[in-house]
């Protein structure tokens, strides 16, 4: 064997190939650590993609170079529009970026936005969601006269909503497509068009499917606390609920969790199905709070 010159090295072909391996090679580890997957952020009832800059700002600054898309639809008053409308718009403007993301893509849906990407999830068979972080999100329905609701239900209070979001006309309105009277549970189970359908109360076709497509996603991140103040009960972004005494029945004790309806049980059991409680954020503080971003989204979009 022949070796280089002493103090040398060797010259001609060998050493133009090292001198373009050797940035290639540093060029690749470089990609590599900062290759991170695609994030998809779909905002809440009343807001539109200006409210969640920070979380963006948030994103980019923790994980540099991430592709971060907030998605521009269905903004304020547009936001009222039924849930299903909203999904397949939504979903034609998400799909691409999905076909572009080869190793699959993260989700941040925020309170109404939650429910949005539930439908997306169920409905979508090809889609290739890693982590779902749904961030303060009615999961399990609303059944609170908060200020959003008495904006638009001025004269009326929470026990008397069902009136008119139990009426056909009233499910085409985005709020009554989850709002759930625990004192009303079968006209609730009867009427809901979106969300007795995503949490497999009413038996429907294509139960199977969905559950199947839901359960494609890797984590589940369930984000909220006990000051939101527009999610009610609160425990509803952990699928938690009212009874009909209106105390709160924990997700594990659900009937859909129970018997597994649509997934939560599975993931459970896979480790996949992560809570992260926060006290002291309000509801229109979750997605420029930073401290919740590292403590319950960060780890989890890479």
């Amino acid at each position: 064997n022949k070796r280089p010159p002493r103090g040398g090295r060797w010259k001609g072909n060998s050493g133009v190939l090292a001198g373009l391996f050797v940035p290639l090679l540093c060029a690749c580890f470089w990609a590599g650590g900062s290759a991170y997957k695609p994030v998809i952020i779909v905002h809440g009832l009343f807001d539109s993609p200006k409210n969640l800059l920070n979380l963006q700002q948030f994103i980019s600054e923790s994980h540099p170079g991430t592709n971060v898309t907030i998605i521009d639809l269905f903004d304020g008053y547009e936001s009222l529009k039924p849930l299903w409308t909203q999904v397949e718009g939504f979903k034609a403007v998400i799909y691409p970026i999905m076909q572009n993301a080869a190793d699959g893509v993260h989700f941040i849906c925020y309170s109404q936005g939650g429910l949005v990407c539930r439908g997306i999830l169920s409905t979508l068979p090809e889609h290739n969601v890693h982590t779902f972080i749904s961030l303060s999100s009615p999961q399990a329905g609303q059944y609170g006269d908060t200020d959003y609701f008495k904006d638009l239900f001025p004269e009326c209070v929470k026990s008397e909503i069902y009136h008119f979001c139990y009426l056909g006309i009233g499910q085409r309105f985005s709020v009554c497509n989850y709002w759930k009277d625990p004192h009303h549970k079968d006209l609730y189970v009867n009427v809901s068009s979106y969300l007795a359908l995503l949490n497999a109360e009413k038996p429907h076709p294509n139960a199977t499917e969905w559950r199947k497509n839901f359960l494609k996603i890797q984590k589940l991140v369930l984000i909220g606390g006990p000051d939101d103040g527009v999610i009610t009960p609160w425990q509803a972004s952990q699928f938690g609920f009212y009874d009909d005494n209106e105390t709160v029945v924990e997700m594990q004790k659900q009937d859909f969790y129970l018997s597994d309806a649509f997934g939560l049980k599975t993931l459970a059991a896979r480790e996949d199905l992560i809570t992260c409680t926060f006290p002291g954020v309000q509801h229109v503080q979750w997605h420029s709070n930073e401290t919740v971003f590292h403590a319950c989204m960060e780890k989890w979009l890479v």
